[in-house]
């Protein structure tokens, strides 16, 4: 149960993380503040980012193995975002697959950054 509690945790800070800087985002465009090639390099800079705060949270509540628990909840958080992709019908393609690879790795980076973190605190 405590396992569950952790990766419920770190999902829902990246979760909470993406829709707040989304929101903002979406304000500066409604206002022309940026133009919208800035917010397609800024969605990505945002969920790589959120993905890699929500790894290494979650790797500094683990108490090993950062490796393994940054992809097992990379995987989760891609499974979570290959199912929206699914229901909000957007076409599969070869550069979401590259995207979900990015994002696997930015959370194990995470996870093994917050374990040494948590090591180090111990």
């Amino acid at each position: 149960m405590n396992y569950l509690k952790k990766v419920g945790l770190s999902l829902f800070i990246f979760f909470i993380f993406v829709f707040i800087s989304t929101f903002i985002l979406t304000i500066f465009n409604y206002f022309n503040l940026i133009n919208i090639a800035l917010v397609s390099i800024f969605q990505v800079i945002i969920s790589i980012v959120s993905v890699f705060i929500s790894g290494f949270l979650f790797g500094k509540k683990s108490n090993k193995k950062g490796l393994i628990e940054g992809l097992k909840l990379s995987f989760i958080i891609i499974f979570i975002l290959f199912i929206m992709n699914i229901i909000f019908k957007n076409n599969f393609e070869i550069k979401n697959i590259i995207y979900y690879l990015i994002l696997i790795f930015t959370c194990t980076i995470g996870s093994i950054i917050g374990i040494n973190k948590n090591v180090e605190n111990n």
